[in-house]
Formats: C-alpha cells, structure tokens, sequence
C-alpha cells in the first residue's frame, strides 16, 4: 500500500495507484474454499457389480497366434521369428489385411514390458486388432494364486 505524501498544497492531486490487497484477500478465500470441498466431490461409493454369465466370443476359423515364450523367444503360428521379422511374418499370415485380429499367447513368467513390446512392433505396422490370449477361470480360485498342490506323501 503506497502513501503520498502532499506538499503543503490546498488541492490534492489524484491517485492513479490500484489497491489490489482486497483482491488478494478475496483469491486466497477462494483457494481455501476450493482446497476444502475439492476432497468432498470425489465420494467412494460402494457397489457390488453383478459377475458376467456371457459366453465367451466365437474363435476365428483361422486365427493367427503370437507366442512369447519363457525365454523371450517369439513365434507366429508353428514356426519361430525374430522381433525384428515379426511384421514380415505377419504380412504373410494375414495377406496385409490389417483388419486381421492377431492374438498374443504369453508365458506368466513374460515381463509386461516385453509384451507390450511385441504390441507396438505390431501397432507400428498398423496392425490394431490384438487380443491377449488367457485361461478361463474356473471361479474356484482368485485370479493369479496358484491351486493348492495335492499332497503325495500319506
């Protein structure tokens, strides 16, 4: 806040200097305001969503599979190929019909970063239909625990 001093004089002159300290007053009440009801609009509401009974999708007639094996190793249908011959490969599969759904058989052991990977060599030739190939859970166990071993020793 600045003061002006006059100089003695009958007639002051005016005052172009803004006070903004009344602004400042008002956007810090706002910031406060908004601080206190922003962890209020985001409510965790508790739900249990019903578990999908649908069959599962028809598999192709004939379907192109990508393997990734234990090692890391890639195969295309039977036969084994390198990272770097994996579009090739698949041009030859599919006829260069991009539209062509490729699926991904991956070892549980297989780094995610490894898939993903293969995905964007895929994604880069122009291949977008990638489905990930996983078994059908059986509803008797949690995904990703193992079933109990039987015990051999009686």
């Amino acid at each position: 806040m600045g003061v002006r001093l006059s100089d003695g004089g009958d007639e002051l002159a005016p005052n172009a200097d803004i006070n903004i300290t009344p602004f400042i007053d008002v956007m810090l009440v706002l910031l406060i305001i908004f601080m206190v009801a922003a962890p209020l609009s985001t409510v965790d509401v508790n739900v249990e969503l019903p578990v999908a009974t649908g069959t599962p999708a028809a598999r192709p007639a004939d379907p192109v599979f990508v393997t990734i094996h234990k090692d890391l190793s890639l195969s295309v249908g039977d036969g084994d190929v390198t990272l770097a011959d994996l579009n090739m490969q698949l041009g030859m599969l599919t006829k260069l019909d991009f539209s062509t759904r490729i699926y991904i058989n991956a070892d549980r052991s297989v780094p995610y970063g490894e898939v993903m990977a293969v995905m964007n060599r895929m994604r880069s030739e122009g291949y977008l239909k990638i489905g990930l190939v996983g078994l059908e859970d059986e509803g008797s166990q949690a995904p990703g625990v193992a079933p109990p071993a039987e015990n051999s020793a009686k």
